[in-house]
């Protein structure tokens, strides 16, 4: 049998927060000597402690050049995971310092729609008031950082379209909104009132890879089922508000919910998107764990099935 060579003691490479920080704000300013300006450091320390940390995982995080830095492939999953864990950390802070300040409570909403205008605004306007002493933080992330959030419990409630993110959570239907279209303010379409699903067809959508980005897609494939009657789609790596940029600069036009039109963006306007006379729509619903005892939750539970009340038929 062959010898295993591993040390019995030996232990997980020592990485510590400060190195993920410095790695982070790094990537995200693209210059080592620009992100030691941002963190009042020595260009020579902050160097001197990701090579550390590189060395102390086995991976090189940066490619390193005259022009400044950049992730290596190895580099971008360790930051992507490294900002998930910077985060969390900030949430169990934030939650040490709520309790230690002995405050009412506090509730954590995740969400992947806009709060401009819609139910969600008017519905954390209402807890506000009915509970003013309750501390209400919200969270946008993507469906897949949201879902761990509320699986690790740094989240009290995910509101989301779509399928249930996890089968053993509690869920609760909430609201539709009708599916709208962003166009740049002088594109054809501007001139009609309601645009149907079949005028896409010629136009390039643009649409995030974020929530409800997927959702809006699979709608789009169910309205136009032959690949010949689709317009040409465009997925980006980016906000909801970066694709609104983009449809502004005439890259093409989008996909939005009905809240995401209360908030006025320069050169774009919004039309209704309809099948034949129509409405198109996406069902929004609540998610939460079965042992989150939070008395803040329930009393936003509360408030959502009054606002939300479920339709059940008489068998």
């Amino acid at each position: 049998m062959a010898n295993d060579t591993r040390r019995p003691d030996a232990r997980p490479p020592a990485v510590d927060l400060q190195q993920l920080r410095f790695a982070v704000t790094a990537a995200d300013i693209g210059s080592f000597r620009q992100a030691a300006d941002a963190l009042r450091l020595r260009q020579s320390q902050l160097s001197r402690c990701i090579r550390q940390l590189e060395h102390s995982i086995g991976v090189v995080v940066f490619e390193r050049s005259s022009g400044g830095v950049k992730p290596t492939p190895g580099g971008r999953e360790f930051l992507r995971t490294a900002r998930i864990i910077l985060e969390q950390v900030d949430t169990l802070v934030a939650c040490a310092k709520t309790t230690e300040r002995g405050q009412a409570g506090k509730l954590v909403v995740g969400f992947c729609t806009s709060l401009s205008t819609g139910n969600l605004r008017e519905t954390l306007l209402d807890f506000k008031v009915q509970f003013p002493n309750v501390e209400l933080v919200t969270v946008e992330r993507s469906r897949t950082r949201l879902t761990t959030a509320l699986r690790n419990g740094t989240l009290d409630i995910l509101v989301v379209t779509g399928a249930p993110p996890l089968l053993e959570n509690q869920t609760l239907p909430l609201w539709s909104e009708q599916i709208m279209v962003a166009l740049p303010e002088d594109h054809p379409l501007t001139t009609r009132d309601v645009v149907l699903w079949t005028d896409l067809r010629d136009q390039t959508v643009l649409l995030s890879q974020y929530d409800p980005g997927h959702e809006l897609e699979d709608v789009l494939i169910s309205k136009l089922p032959l690949p010949g009657d689709r317009p040409q789609i465009e997925r980006h790596d980016v906000s909801g508000g970066i694709i609104k940029s983009l449809i502004s600069m005439r890259f093409g036009i989008g996909l939005v919910m009905e809240s995401d039109i209360g908030a006025r963006f320069a050169g774009l306007v919004y039309r209704e998107l309809r099948d034949g006379i129509q409405p198109s729509y996406l069902s929004f619903s609540a998610h939460w764990r079965n042992d989150n005892e939070n008395a803040a939750l329930q009393g936003f539970l509360k408030l959502l099935t009054e606002r939300y009340p479920s339709l059940v038929s008489d068998e």
